[in-house]
């Protein structure tokens, strides 16, 4: 019996057929939560800029972000305004967003991290599987300092910085976090959403220990070409709020730090070491002598 004939070497075989795999078939969106800063365009960050110049849809706060931001926009993005949308309506975005593979910039005034609605928005795109991303802002309180020239975290003054509102607006205070409880600390305070109840915002400060005298910077729209910039003191607060007609937009800098003079940072001391610098003998001795006997 003759045997079967092998194939020859170079017979041409049938390519497999690869299978479609089903996470490249699925359009991938994503959101990215963008700080736009106080106001002016040019304090937003190249990663922000990034963002919003690679998104198919802005969703933009138009009453507290510059317009000049969409600058960045491509001309074919969809652009919506949040203040004409709910949060139902924003992740209705987000879930076409998901399906068509889009992306998409929410732009926030200042740091999304701050009275912004974050949250609740990252924690519905973690509910329909959405990927996000935050792009962090420059804060008004740090825009406010800025403008008044001052640190707020003074040597031998105040070493640290408060970030709190007034309570009795639209969303409640947790227990403890009242602005007079927070004045007993005695250093510097940002206080944010205040401005219609300027009034409130001077008993609690005074009822927290503050001295009627304390430094107060108000700023209202800053980095916007109509901001105002403000200085008094808690004893005057409620006449300059009411001067100038402020209820909205707003921010209070409050404590000695902002007209503090005369202290120094030992960081730069020659009496102070650190890794990249040696002390200076003499002036080390004199350091330790001065804390000792303060």
């Amino acid at each position: 019996m003759a045997e079967p004939q092998a194939a020859p070497q170079d017979a041409p075989q049938a390519a497999p057929v690869a299978e479609p795999s089903a996470a490249a078939a699925a359009p991938t969106g994503k959101v990215t939560f963008v700080g736009a800063g106080p106001g002016a365009a040019d304090l937003l960050t190249f990663r922000a800029a990034r963002a919003i110049a690679e998104a198919d849809v802005v969703i933009w706060a138009a009453s507290l972000v510059r317009a000049e931001v969409l600058e960045h926009a491509r001309a074919d993005a969809e652009v919506l305004d949040s203040a004409a949308l709910s949060l139902e309506d924003v992740v209705a975005v987000y879930r076409r967003a998901l399906a068509e593979g889009l992306k998409v910039a929410r732009v926030h005034s200042g740091d999304p991290s701050l009275w912004g609605g974050t949250q609740e928005q990252l924690d519905r795109c973690a509910e329909i599987g959405i990927a996000t991303e935050i792009v962090p802002g420059v804060s008004s309180f740090s825009a406010v300092a800025a403008l008044a020239g001052r640190e707020l975290t003074i040597p031998e003054v105040a070493q640290s910085v408060i970030l709190t509102r007034l309570g009795g607006g639209k969303t409640p205070m947790p227990p403890g976090e009242e602005v007079r409880e927070f004045a007993r600390h005695g250093t510097t305070m940002a206080v944010f959403l205040s401005a219609a109840r300027s009034g409130q915002l001077v008993r609690e400060l005074l009822e927290g220990g503050y001295p009627t005298n304390t430094p107060v910077v108000v700023a209202h729209q800053v980095t916007w070409p109509e901001e105002l910039v403000v200085r008094c003191t808690i004893g005057t607060l409620e006449e300059k709020v009411k001067e100038h007609r402020l209820w909205k937009h707003t921010l209070f800098l409050i404590g000695a730090a902002l007209d503090a003079h005369g202290t120094r940072s030992h960081l730069y001391h020659p009496g102070h070491f650190h890794g990249f610098r040696k002390a200076d003998p003499q002036a080390r001795r004199a350091l330790r002598e001065r804390g000792a006997s303060s």
